[in-house]
C-alpha cells in the first residue's frame, strides 16, 4: 500500500524501514529482488485509471465552494425545504467537475505519455549469460548492462570496462547539472579485465555495499568485494541516470540504483497540486460568504417564526396541522439557504475556468513569444495558474542555458599592447558590430572553421605578416589546453573541450593559423601557418581554483624549451618580469575595458627555460608527483618555483554569449519591482561575470559582498552586514494566522530599508550552513536587502530549499525558470515553473506549468500576459460578487414584506437564466478581452506591474467595498421599484400593483444596473464586448415576450404563470422612468467616485491610460529611445573559468585517453548563430466608444 501511495504522490514512505545500506550482488536476481529494491521504472504522472476519479474529486472537493454546492443538492433533494429545482444545482455542479476533471486527466496523460516513452526504451541486458533487448522498465538493481555511443544512461550504474584504454568514458551531464562540457569516468582496473567479454562479465559475481538511495550528485561512496579482495568506490567510478554516452565505442555497468532510486529522480521532487492565492483567498471569502449566508437565513427564519406566531395564527383554521411557528422557521431557514445561494454561484467557478483557459490559449497564440529557429512556440502546459502570472515578486533562474546561450565566442584580444576586434570608422569612432557588419574572410586557411567569426581584419594581416608577438600568442593558445581533437575526415576537425571557454580559444587559434590538429601523451602537433609542427610535451602544469592558471612545457623541433602559461590577470601579473612593467599597464587598460562589456578574460605570458635547470626541476618532479605524503603541497611549490619571470604576450575577451535581450529582460522586470536570484551550479567567477553581463550586478553599487567561508560561524559573521545604519541586529519576524479559520501560523521576515545598493553573491558550501534552521532567517533577511542575489555551486536540492525558504518567510509569489534537469526540483518548488526549451533536454519543460525558447520571453509572459489574465479575473470576482450579491439582497429585502414565506421576488426562470445567460457572456467578454493599456504601454512602463504583487486589484478589502456597494444597488433597486409601483394605476385606470409587475420592473431594473455597471468596468471594446452585452439585452426582453405570452402559458400553465406581463408592463411610461431613475442611481456613486480619484488621487494606471488617450488623439507613439550598451571601467576584471572542476592535466599526459584501435567520434555539438530578437511595436486601438465612460471605467480596487 505504501509503493501505491507513493507512485500517486502521496507522502507516504515506499518503504516501512528506511534503508541505511544497499547491498547487492551482480548477476544475483534472486538475492537482490529479496531486499525488494525498486525497479528502473519511473512514474511522474498523478493517477492511474483506477484512482482518476477519487483522487480528481478529492482534490476539487478541497475547494470549498464544491463541498458546499454539493450540500445544497442534498438540500434540494428533501421537498419539504427546496424551493427550487433540484437540477438547477446538480447540472452545474457535474458540469464545472466534468470541465476540470478533464482538463486535469488531459494533463496527466500526457505525462503518462512521457512516462511511457522512457520506460519502454531499449538497452541490452546481460540475462542467464546472453546479452538481450530489455526495456529500461524491466532492468533490476544488480544487473550488467550494456551501453553504446550517444545512448542515455539507463540507470546508476558502476562502471565496469569500457571501449577506451584503462576503461575510461566520456560523458555529457546536462541533464543532471546543466553542463554541456564532457566529464571523464574510470573504472577500476579488476573490473576493466572484463572488457567485453560476455562469459567473463556473466561470471562477475562482485558484492557492492554502498550509500542509500539520495540527491546528492557529486558524492557516492562504497564498496566493492571480489575474490575476497575490496576496492574503494568513489564517484568517478558511478555513471549516472539522465547522463549520455559520448566518443565511446561501449562500455557495461553494473545496477546499483533504478527508477526513483537514481539520483535524478531522487532529485526531482514531487508532483504537487498548485493553487493560486485567488483560489487560497477565495476558500476564506466562501467560508465568509457561508457565514453571511447563515446570518441572512437566520434572520429572516426568526422573522418567519414571530410573522406565524402573530399573523400566521389568523390562518389556522384554513390549515390542516395548524400553525407550528418554530418549525415553520426551521424549514424557512433551509429554504432561505437554497434561495439565497446566487451569492456563490456554481457558475462562477465555471467561468473561471473558461477564462483561465482563454488566457492560456492566449499564451499559446502568442506570435511574439515564437521562436522560428527552433520552430518552439510558447506554451501553458497547465491552465490553473495564469492570474498568478501577474504577482511574481521573486525570480529563481538558472544560468547555463537560461540566461546564456552555453556558446562561448573569442570577441577581443589584446597582443603585445594593442587591441584587435573592434571597428573603427575614418574618424576614429567606434563602429557597432551587428549581423550585418562585414566578417573576416579565413578562406586563405583551409581548416579554420567556418562557424568562426570575427571582424577585425587588421588582426588577420598581423599574423600573415609573421609578427612574432602575434604568431607567439597564437602559439600559446594552440598549445596551452587539454582539448581532445576528433578528426571525422581530413579537415574536418572536432575538438572536445572541458569547458567552453577552452574551447572558444582553442578555435580562434586554428582560423587565425595555428591549428592545434593532434596529440599523444608526449606531444602535441600543430599547423603553424600551413606547416606541420610537432611539440615534445615535457609537463602540464595543471588549472585548479587555488592557482587559477595552466601552464604546459613544451621542447620546439628547434629543441627550445619554452613555458607557456594562462590564468586570471592578477595571478599572471604576479609573475610577470620587471621588464614588463609598461606592457602591464596598457595591458591592464585594455583589460579594463574588456571586463566593461561583461568579457571572461585571461592573460597569456611565456618564459624560456635552460636545458639543465629543466632537467633538474624534472627529476624533483617525478620525487614530488610519486611521494605518498603531501603531494599536493609539494607539486604546488615546483609549479610556484618555475612559473616566475614570465614574459607578457597579451589577453584575451570571451563572451559567454547571453541570450538575445536578456539584460533589457532583466531590467524591465527589476523596474516592475521583481527581485531576480541566479542560482546555477557554476564556479563563482562564472556567475558574477553574467551578472555584471546581464547589469545585474553594477559598478555603483555600494558593494557586492562574498560569503564562501567554510564554517557555520563564518557563514554568519558574512552575513551579518551592516547596510542600513538604523538596522536592528535581530531580523524582524512578524507572526500571523491565516488560511480557512486562521488556523495556519505564518511566520514573514520583515523588509529593511537600506541605504544604498548592494548584492550578494554565496557559494554552494556557505549556503549549506546558511540555509540550517538556526540561521535561514539571517540568510533571507541580508539576501532580501541586496538588489542582486546570485548562488553558485549550488546543488538541484539546495536550489529548491532557497525557493521554499523565500515561500515560507516573504509570503510572496515565486517563480523558477530553468532549462535542466538540474533545475526540476526548484522549477516544482516555486508556485509557477517555467521551463526552456533549450540545448539541456526537456526534463525542465516537462515539469514546468508554462515553456518557451527564450529567456527574453519572460517579460512578456509576466508584463502582458500575467498581468492581463490578474488584471480580467480580478474584474471578473469583483463584478461577479457585485451582481450576485446584488440579486441574493433584493431577495432578502423582499423577505420583509412577503411575510417571510420563502417566495422568490424574481420569476423562477429570471433566476435560472440569470447567470446561466442574461450575464454570462458579457462578463466572460469582459475577462477575456479587457485591457487596461496594451502590450506596447505595458513595456513603456513596468511599474504598471506592481499592483497585482500588493494584491490591490483584488483581496478581502477589495471584497468587503464589493459587498458594499451591491448592498447599496440593492436597496435602489428594490424600494424604488416597490415605491414607484405601490398604488399605482395604469393609463386606462386599471390598477397594476400586482406581484408578477413588480417582479418584472425589478428583474429588469436589476439587469440594465448591472449591465451598465459592466460597460464602466471595461476599458478595452471590441465587438464582442458590444455584441454580448447588447445582445444579452436584446435576449432578455425576447424571452420575456416570449414565456409571458398566450402560446406558453396555454402550453405549460404551471411553468409559465407570468401571462401578458410584459406587455401590460412595459408600455407604461412610469416603467421605463423607473428603470432610467434606478439606473442613475444605482450608477452615480461610481462615476462621482472615480472621477474624485483620478483628479485627486490618479494611480500609475489612470496616468497611463490617459497619456495613452492622448498619444491616440494625436495618433503619434512616443519616440522608443535608443538603447546603447553601456561601457563599465572598472579595475574588477572577470575572472576566468577555465572548467568547472579541476583539470584533466595528469590524464593528458598519462596516455589514457587514447583508444585501443582508431573509431571515428562524431560530433558533439552542431553549433549554430542565434538570429536577434525582432521587436515590433504594436499600436494601441480602441474601438470606438464614449470618453466619458473612458474617463470613468478606471477603479482597480473598489467597485
Amino acid at each position: 500500500m505504501g509503493s501505491l501511495l507513493s507512485r500517486l504522490g502521496l507522502e507516504c514512505g515506499r518503504k516501512a524501514v528506511k534503508e541505511e545500506e544497499r547491498h547487492l550482488r551482480a548477476n544475483d536476481r534472486e538475492l537482490n529482488l529479496s531486499y525488494k529494491y525498486s525497479d528502473n521504472a519511473i512514474k511522474t504522472s498523478k493517477y492511474n485509471i483506477f484512482t482518476f476519479l477519487p483522487l480528481n474529486l478529492f482534490e476539487q472537493f478541497q475547494r470549498l465552494a464544491n463541498a458546499y454546492f454539493l450540500f445544497l443538492l442534498c438540500l434540494q433533494s428533501i421537498p419539504e425545504v427546496s424551493s427550487l429545482p433540484w437540477y438547477t444545482t446538480v447540472v452545474p455542479l457535474v458540469l464545472v467537475l466534468s470541465m476540470t476533471m478533464a482538463k486535469d486527466g488531459s494533463d496527466d496523460m500526457n505525462r503518462h505519455r512521457c512516462d511511457k516513452q522512457v520506460n519502454n526504451r531499449q538497452v541490452e541486458v546481460l540475462v542467464e549469460g546472453e546479452l538481450q533487448s530489455e526495456k529500461w522498465m524491466d532492468v533490476q538493481v544488480g544487473d550488467i548492462v550494456k551501453l553504446e555511443n550517444n545512448q542515455f544512461v539507463t540507470a546508476d550504474l558502476l562502471l565496469l570496462s569500457s571501449s577506451e584504454p584503462l576503461n575510461l568514458v566520456y560523458i555529457e551531464t546536462a541533464e543532471l547539472d546543466g553542463e554541456t562540457n564532457l566529464k571523464v569516468k574510470q573504472a577500476l582496473t579488476v573490473t576493466g579485465k572484463l572488457e567485453d567479454s560476455v562469459e567473463k562479465l556473466a561470471n562477475f559475481n562482485g558484492e557492492v555495499r554502498c550509500e542509500p538511495p539520495n540527491n546528492r550528485l557529486d558524492k557516492f561512496t562504497g564498496t566493492l568485494t571480489l575474490k575476497g579482495e575490496t576496492y574503494s568506490l568513489d564517484n568517478e567510478r558511478i555513471l549516472l541516470r539522465g547522463c549520455t554516452l559520448r566518443n565511446t565505442q561501449w562500455c557495461f555497468g553494473l545496477v546499483i540504483f533504478g527508477g526513483p532510486d537514481t539520483k535524478l529522480m531522487q532529485n526531482c521532487g514531487r508532483t504537487t497540486f498548485k493553487r493560486t492565492s485567488i483560489d487560497r483567498l477565495m476558500n476564506v471569502l466562501v467560508l465568509s460568504i457561508f457565514g453571511f449566508l447563515m446570518i441572512m437565513c437566520l434572520i429572516l427564519a426568526i422573522g418567519n417564526g414571530i410573522w406565524e406566531y402573530q399573523e400566521g395564527s389568523k390562518f389556522a383554521a384554513f390549515l390542516p396541522k395548524g400553525v407550528n411557528a418554530p418549525f415553520s422557521a426551521f424549514l424557512t431557514f433551509w429554504s432561505y439557504v437554497i434561495i439565497l445561494n446566487t451569492v456563490v454561484p456554481i457558475s462562477l467557478y465555471v467561468s473561471v475556468e473558461i477564462i483561465r483557459l482563454g488566457n492560456s490559449f492566449y499564451i499559446n497564440w502568442d506570435r511574439k513569444m515564437y521562436y522560428p529557429k527552433n520552430d518552439t512556440p510558447a506554451e501553458a502546459r497547465t491552465t490553473t495558474l495564469n492570474e498568478e502570472l501577474g504577482q511574481i515578486k521573486y525570480i529563481f533562474s538558472d544560468k547555463t542555458g537560461t540566461l546564456t546561450q552555453n556558446v562561448m565566442t573569442f570577441n577581443k584580444c589584446s597582443i603585445n599592447g594593442k587591441a584587435y576586434g573592434e571597428l573603427l570608422d575614418f574618424s576614429g569612432q567606434r563602429v557597432e558590430i551587428n549581423e550585418k557588419t562585414e566578417k573576416v574572410d579565413f578562406s586563405w586557411n583551409n581548416l579554420a572553421d567556418p562557424k568562426f567569426c570575427f571582424h577585425d581584419n587588421s588582426l588577420v594581416e598581423v599574423v600573415r605578416e609573421g609578427n612574432p608577438e602575434v604568431q607567439a600568442f597564437f602559439r600559446l593558445l594552440s598549445l596551452c589546453h587539454t582539448v581532445m581533437p576528433e578528426e571525422k575526415k581530413e579537415g574536418e576537425l572536432y575538438y572536445q573541450a572541458q569547458s567552453p571557454d577552452e574551447g572558444a580559444l582553442v578555435t580562434a587559434a586554428r582560423n587565425f593559423g595555428f591549428v592545434f590538429r593532434s596529440r599523444t601523451p608526449e606531444s602535441i602537433t600543430v599547423v603553424e601557418m600551413g606547416e606541420l609542427v610537432t611539440y615534445e610535451l615535457l609537463a602540464v602544469l595543471d588549472f585548479n581554483n587555488v592557482r587559477k592558471r595552466m601552464s604546459v612545457i613544451v621542447r620546439s623541433p628547434e629543441g627550445k624549451l619554452t613555458l607557456y602559461c594562462k590564468g586570471a590577470d592578477t595571478i599572471i601579473f604576479e609573475r610577470l618580469n620587471p621588464s614588463c612593467s609598461n606592457l602591464t599597464e596598457v595591458t591592464t587598460l585594455h583589460l579594463n575595458e574588456f571586463a566593461g562589456e561583461g568579457l571572461r578574460t585571461l592573460a597569456l605570458a611565456y618564459k624560456d627555460i635552460d636545458p639543465e635547470y629543466m632537467e633538474d626541476w624534472k627529476l624533483r618532479h617525478h620525487v614530488a608527483n610519486t611521494a605518498m605524503d603531501e603531494r599536493e603541497e609539494k607539486l604546488d611549490a615546483l609549479y610556484e618555483e618555475i612559473e616566475k619571470g614570465l614574459l607578457l604576450l597579451g589577453s584575451t575577451a570571451v563572451e559567454d554569449k547571453l541570450q538575445d535581450g536578456v539584460p533589457q529582460t532583466i531590467e524591465q522586470l527589476s523596474k516592475a519591482d521583481i527581485k531576480i536570484w541566479v542560482l546555477t551550479g557554476d564556479k563563482q567567477e562564472t556567475a558574477e561575470n553574467i551578472g555584471y553581463s546581464c547589469n545585474m550586478l553594477r559598478e555603483e553599487m555600494n558593494e557586492v559582498f562574498i560569503v564562501s567561508a567554510n564554517t557555520s560561524e563564518e557563514v554568519r559573521k558574512e552575513l551579518q552586514r551592516k547596510m542600513t545604519p538604523d538596522g536592528t541586529e535581530e531580523p524582524t519576524v512578524k507572526k500571523s494566522r491565516s488560511g480557512l479559520f486562521c488556523l495556519q501560523k505564518t511566520e514573514t521576515v520583515a523588509d529593511e530599508p537600506v541605504n544604498g545598493e548592494y548584492a550578494m553573491v554565496i557559494n554552494g558550501h556557505s549556503l549549506a550552513f546558511a540555509l540550517e534552521k538556526d540561521m535561514e532567517i539571517e540568510l533571507l533577511r541580508t539576501a532580501c536587502m541586496c538588489q542582486t542575489v546570485i548562488c553558485c555551486r549550488v546543488t538541484p536540492l539546495q536550489k529548491a530549499q532557497v525557493v521554499e525558504l523565500v515561500k515560507k518567510y516573504k509570503q510572496a509569489v515565486t517563480l523558477a525558470i530553468g532549462d535542466g534537469a538540474n533545475d526540476v526540483s526548484m522549477i516544482k518548488a516555486a508556485h509557477i515553473g517555467v521551463g526552456i526549451s533549450g540545448q539541456e533536454g526537456m526534463q525542465a519543460v516537462l515539469s514546468s506549468d508554462y515553456s518557451f525558447a527564450q529567456f527574453r520571453y519572460l517579460q512578456r509572459l509576466l508584463l502582458v500576459h500575467g498581468r492581463w489574465s490578474y488584471l480580467r479575473m480580478c474584474k471578473f470576482l469583483r463584478y461577479f460578487f457585485y451582481k450576485n450579491f446584488t440579486f441574493t439582497f433584493v431577495h432578502f429585502w423582499y423577505g420583509f414584506f412577503c411575510g417571510f414565506s420563502a417566495q422568490t421576488v424574481f420569476d423562477e426562470w429570471f433566476i435560472t437564466l440569470f447567470n446561466l445567460v442574461y450575464t454570462a457572456l458579457p462578463v466572460l467578454s469582459l475577462s477575456l478581452f479587457d485591457q487596461d493599456v496594451n502590450d506596447w504601454w505595458s513595456f513603456q512602463y513596468p511599474q504598471l506591474y506592481t499592483p497585482g504583487q500588493l494584491n490591490q486589484y483584488f483581496s478581502k478589502r477589495a471584497f468587503v467595498y464589493t459587498v458594499l456597494h451591491s448592498g447599496y444597488s440593492s436597496l435602489v433597486l428594490f424600494f424604488i421599484p416597490w415605491a414607484a409601483m405601490y398604488d399605482t394605476v395604469r393609463d386606462d385606470g386599471k390598477e397594476i400593483v400586482d406581484y408578477q409587475s413588480f417582479a418584472l420592473l425589478a428583474q429588469t431594473c436589476l439587469l440594465i444596473a448591472v449591465s451598465i455597471q459592466l460597460g464602466l468596468d471595461t476599458h478595452y471594446w471590441t465587438a464582442m464586448n458590444q455584441f454580448f452585452l447588447w445582445g444579452s439585452l436584446s435576449v432578455y426582453f425576447a424571452v420575456i415576450f416570449t414565456m409571458y405570452s398566450n402560446g406558453m402559458f396555454l402550453t405549460l400553465t404551471s411553468s409559465f404563470p407570468f401571462i401578458g406581463t410584459a406587455r401590460n408592463s412595459l408600455n407604461q411610461p412610469n416603467v421605463w422612468l423607473t428603470m432610467l431613475l434606478t439606473s442613475v442611481l444605482c450608477v452615480l456613486p461610481v462615476v462621482a467616485y472615480r472621477f474624485l480619484r483620478i483628479l485627486l488621487w490618479p494611480t500609475i494606471n489612470d496616468k497611463v491610460r490617459g497619456r495613452g488617450y492622448k498619444v491616440r488623439q494625436d495618433k503619434v507613439l512616443p519616440p522608443t529611445p535608443r538603447r546603447v550598451q553601456a561601457r563599465r571601467t572598472s579595475t574588477r576584471r572577470s575572472g576566468y573559468a577555465f572548467s568547472h572542476a579541476q583539470g584533466y592535466g595528469d590524464l593528458v599526459t598519462s596516455g589514457k585517453f587514447l583508444r585501443r584501435t582508431p573509431k571515428s567520434r562524431p560530433a558533439l555539438f552542431s553549433q549554430t548563430d542565434s538570429p536577434l530578437a525582432q521587436t515590433h511595436i504594436v499600436g494601441y486601438s480602441h474601438n470606438t466608444c464614449l470618453i466619458f465612460l473612458y474617463s470613468f471605467c478606471c477603479c482597480d480596487c473598489c467597485f
